[in-house]
């Protein structure tokens, strides 16, 4: 991962300040940091009644079952219309997300110089710390986060990986495996859905890279002026969201206003990303979200990013340009990673910079 990055020349500035130790002290005052705090939060309509903005729910042993076919429409639909989905009966077994949701809780509570142990070095992605920091004056997210690649396991660098709790390897390990199967079946689903090859579909994600973004939201008391993640799409092919705790944070936006998003329980959010939106010429939406703050709670989730491999090219499928123009461009890998990096997480600039002018 380090070589990768290295290889992007993509740059960030240092930040080793921890956003729990900030909440902790402010806690008295209330007074937040103005490098912390986001106008924008006030401006952006929210839906309140949010009748009718429920994300489908995919059945996973649905899909699996030859009986009922109109479950992969239903997904299709699913990825045309909104870009989410609740994923439920899974196969990912419960014990184990119970063990994952028990070792991140234990992690974070950890002191800080115990984190700090695996933090994210200069120029580094890998590890404890902050994502996206590009100078000492831009805002930041009100989130600390632990990110490390889990797939294919040679690229793993276990300097990064927690050794306290000492079952969090060996349960990351378990899960990144059997989210990774997941993500093979949902990729297959939806070329049958698109009426592609499978094969050729897969080709972009060989190997099914997979990361992992734990994230540590502490509460705040002006949480209306704080945000735990900018709005932004995912630049990956598919994003899996499990919540830690019971805490909800997740808005999508749909229909120019941001709707909060009501995690079932057990359930697995999953997302597309601009990767896919790409392969299928605009047909299936990433979508941009963000996360806001809960006044009194923390709230703790695991992303799980399945992306491409570096070294492939990105561009509309031909088979779906059989009846329609191409709308992105075609770019390398590399190229497209190190952009979306350097979009600086505004929402939907660099996957709207990508279109061809048609």
């Amino acid at each position: 991962m380090a070589e990768i990055f290295e290889k992007m020349k993509v740059e960030f500035v240092d930040q080793d300040e921890s956003v729990q130790v900030v909440a902790d002290s402010i806690r008295d005052t209330g007074e937040v940091p103005e490098r912390y705090v986001r106008s924008e939060t006030k401006a952006d309509p929210v839906i309140i009644d949010a009748e009718g903005y429920n994300l489908p729910v995919i059945d996973m042993s649905r899909l699996l079952n030859p009986d009922f076919s109109e479950e992969t429409a239903k997904l299709g639909s699913a990825c045309e219309h909104w870009g989410f989905f609740q994923l439920v009966n899974h196969g990912i077994d419960g014990g184990l997300l119970q063990q994952i949701k028990a070792d991140i809780t234990k992690f974070f509570s950890l002191p800080l110089e115990e984190k700090l142990a695996v933090a994210i070095p200069p120029n580094g992605m890998e590890g404890f710390g902050h994502h996206f920091v590009f100078s000492k004056e831009q805002k930041l997210d009100w989130v600390d986060i632990l990110f490390l690649a889990t797939r294919p396991i040679e690229q793993r660098n276990l300097s990064f990986w927690p050794a306290k709790p000492s079952t969090f390897r060996d349960t990351l390990d378990k899960y990144s495996l059997q989210l990774s199967n997941v993500s093979a079946q949902l990729f297959k689903f939806m070329a049958n859905n698109l009426g592609v090859d499978q094969e050729i579909f897969l080709s972009t994600f060989k190997g099914l890279p997979q990361s992992v973004r734990i994230n540590y939201y502490p509460p705040c008391s002006q949480a209306d002026r704080v945000l735990g993640l900018s709005p932004h799409t995912d630049g990956v092919g598919m994003t899996f969201l499990l919540h830690v705790n019971d805490v909800e944070g997740l808005q999508i936006r749909k229909d120019g206003k941001w709707f909060s998003v009501q995690a079932m329980h057990g359930a697995l959010i999953v997302n597309i990303g601009d990767i896919i939106e790409i392969l299928t010429n605009g047909r299936y939406k990433s979508v941009e979200h963000r996360a806001v703050i809960n006044p009194n709670k923390e709230r703790i989730t695991i992303a799980a990013f399945h992306s491409i491999h570096l070294f492939c090219t990105i561009g509309p499928l031909q088979e779906l340009l059989t009846t329609d123009q191409a709308r992105y461009k075609v770019i390398d890998g590399v190229e497209f990673t190190k952009g979306y990096f350097a979009a600086k997480l505004e929402g939907r600039r660099y996957l709207e910079s990508l279109k061809l002018g048609l």
